[in-house]
């Protein structure tokens, strides 16, 4: 009898379950969406944080502590743009929630740039602005300001 396998999640999909998957605080199975080989980009990030994550591990061990720091409630504004190339969105979003550390509120808008291919992330490209770490309790990762 054959098989049948159910085609790839559009990007935008893949996108919209990534968020839920955030939302969730389910970091292991959001680093799951990811190719093996998929590289995450941060243009703005100021000196001393990382611009450039390669492959799945360093991706997932990069927001494996996000929770802990930034409580996701809500992504109230989603706006996914299809672009030329099939396997290529645009997105602006907001995220908001709050911080853990202070419990003070957090409210960050973001620009993506992000390709699918065979049905799992392997660009992405966060336009996410550096003025966020300035609020105390911001900086999951640890990395000096």
């Amino acid at each position: 009898m054959p098989t049948t396998t159910a085609p790839a999640p559009a990007p935008a999909e893949l996108f919209r379950h990534g968020l839920e998957l955030l939302l969730q605080k389910k970091i292991t199975d959001w680093a799951g969406l990811w190719a093996r080989d998929g590289v995450m980009e941060f243009p703005f990030a100021p000196e001393g944080r990382p611009r450039r994550l390669e492959g799945r591990e360093e991706i997932a061990a990069y927001m494996r502590h996000y929770p802990d720091h930034i409580d996701l409630r809500d992504f109230p504004e989603v706006r996914i743009h299809q672009t030329a190339d099939p396997e290529t969105i645009v997105v602006e979003m907001r995220g908001v929630g709050r911080l853990v550390q202070t419990g003070g509120p957090f409210d960050t808008r973001y620009v993506a740039v992000v390709t699918v291919r065979d049905g799992l992330i392997c660009s992405y490209r966060d336009y996410w602005s550096p003025l966020a770490l300035q609020q105390p309790g911001a900086d999951f990762t640890g990395h000096a300001r």
